[in-house]
């Protein structure tokens, strides 16, 4: 089902009025409605991976969830993003958290998506408050995980490295992510 085409800028609650559709990627920026297509195969694998290798290393207090969506700015003009992974507490609401809530965001890059999520989720995400950021960049010559964390007040976000083959963090909490298996293809299982 098509959703229908917004004539003015869409409020948090004309937002949360529109009727589920899982053809494609919808994020509302600034009372914009955004609609990107779905990612491609490396990309789903990607992060099913990474989800997975970060969901095995968190306290049991805090979860990573695709896809969900995060209220970046709720009054005028509203701002919901759906970043690639979040990470957020286990006990919370169902549709979409407040950026408040969100300890990590992850985008991984997509065709057509780099300077957004390279420039534009960065400052939305700092500005809103969610402590750690991490741009996933699948592309040659080899894939790799930018890792930042929020600055002194107003400076926003601050790199503190780029990883290829291992990604070891301490912040928001220890983890240990093998970059390369993100995206390598499983080896055939022979059969026995």
């Amino acid at each position: 089902m098509a959703l229908p085409i917004p004539r003015e800028l869409m409020t948090l609650d004309e937002w949360d009025a529109l009727p589920e559709d899982n053809s494609a990627h919808y994020e509302l920026q600034e009372g914009v409605l955004v609609v990107s297509p779905k990612p491609a195969r490396k990309h789903q694998r990607a992060f099913v991976r990474l989800a997975s290798q970060m969901e095995r290393q968190l306290p049991p207090d805090w979860e990573v969830l695709p896809d969900f969506e995060v209220v970046v700015q709720a009054e005028g003009p509203a701002t919901v993003r759906a970043p690639d992974l979040v990470m957020v507490p286990t006990e919370g609401p169902d549709k979409h958290v407040p950026a408040s809530e969100v300890l990590l965001a992850v985008e991984i890059i997509s065709p057509g998506s780099r300077k957004i999520d390279t420039h534009m989720k960065p400052f939305e995400y700092a500005d809103a408050g969610i402590g750690h950021y991490w741009v996933v960049d699948l592309d040659p010559p080899a894939p790799s995980i930018t890792v930042y964390g929020l600055g002194a007040p107003d400076d926003g976000y601050v790199e503190s490295q780029t990883a290829t083959g291992e990604l070891i963090v301490v912040e928001p909490f220890e983890m240990r992510i093998d970059i390369g298996a993100l995206i390598e293809r499983r080896p055939h299982r022979s059969e026995g």
